[in-house]
């Protein structure tokens, strides 16, 4: 990758900056560098894979800028030297595409041992976490895009989970078809459909522990879709702070508790329809369906096997029809 990292330097005036790579996660389609000099650090993304267009990162990059240019707390995008917000790059015989973000404030909370800032309860963060995505929300609403970014029926359609699912998992392609075709029947009026980070969860923001709070990054799934879909994600990924109490009761207080929480910080900055609200167990499927795709489409790349160990649990959940991810 030296070739990667010179070109970069140079187009984004780096030649003083330590340039250093995140470990890859499993599944990942790009390349992370921290690049620091001094106190100033930004974040360089290489991504490799052929299954974006420029276009595709032309649209994420501006909806980003428009987000942060509009005081959304996210992550901005930083133009090259050639005032460009996408840079294509040739590294040994591969294009790969190149965007520069400046880097969030604060820290992971899963760096922070799942402990938030001492002396401020957690209903501060799941607050705090339903603003910042209710900010990028409400801002959506009013985004005109140049660029176009994907729709989400453009790729969760039933032709292609039928290409994608083994035949084997006939049960499987048949809940996720009938999810699907609930699914069209969804509003997608302005309130309710536009363009969406979703991947909103605790490991796209940084918190920083002294005010708590959040700066989102990390666009690149964003599409079209139902704000919903990312208000459900925060409800998958808010049961680790409950999954070891062992009554459900218990378990679905806290549940309705941390997400009433969620959905005031979000409300105090743009609205959701009860309609809306009332169907978040078909998002908690929408979010398994997406996990599932995304674990299938992983062991595509990698021309690996399925290992159903991985999807087991959601898929239960789906051809079972067990709602709120069988969480209860």
């Amino acid at each position: 990758m030296n070739s990667l990292i010179e070109q970069a330097r140079k187009l984004y005036s780096l030649t003083e900056y330590d340039i250093i790579q995140v470990p890859h996660h499993e599944g990942g389609r790009n390349h992370i560098y921290i690049c620091s000099l001094s106190d100033d650090k930004c974040v360089l993304r290489a991504s490799s894979l052929n299954d974006r267009t420029e276009e595709d990162y032309l649209a994420e990059t501006e909806f980003v800028h428009f987000l942060a240019q509009n005081g959304a707390p996210v992550a901005d995008v930083l133009p090259s030297i050639n005032h460009r917000y996408v840079e294509s790059v040739n590294v040994n015989g591969q294009k790969m595409f190149l965007c520069l973000f400046a880097c969030a404030e604060g820290m992971l909370i899963s760096d922070n041992g799942y402990r938030y800032r001492e002396g401020a309860p957690l209903e501060e963060y799941f607050y705090n976490t339903g603003k910042a995505l209710g900010i990028i929300h409400r801002l959506s609403k009013e985004f005109a895009p140049r660029y176009r970014r994907a729709f989400y029926w453009e790729k969760y359609n039933p032709d292609y989970i039928d290409s994608l699912i083994p035949d084997s998992y006939k049960e499987l392609k048949g809940a996720i078809a009938r999810r699907l075709e609930r699914f069209r029947l969804l509003p997608t009026d302005r309130n309710s459909f536009g363009l969406v980070h979703f991947d909103f969860s605790d490991g796209n923001y940084h918190i920083d522990m002294n005010t708590g709070k959040i700066t989102v990054f990390d666009f690149d799934n964003c599409m079209n879709c139902w704000y919903m879909f990312d208000l459900a994600n925060l409800w998958t990924h808010g049961v680790g702070w409950c999954q070891h109490e062992e009554e459900a009761d218990k378990r679905r207080k806290f549940m309705e508790e941390y997400f009433s929480v969620t959905i005031k910080g979000y409300t105090s900055e743009t609205s959701i329809a009860e309609e809306m609200l009332n169907k978040l167990p078909s998002f908690i499927d929408m979010v398994l369906i997406e996990n599932i795709v995304d674990e299938l489409e992983c062991c595509k790349r990698k021309n690996e096997e399925l290992d159903y160990e991985h999807i087991a649990t959601a898929a239960h959940c789906l051809i079972a029809d067990k709602p709120f991810a069988g969480f209860y």
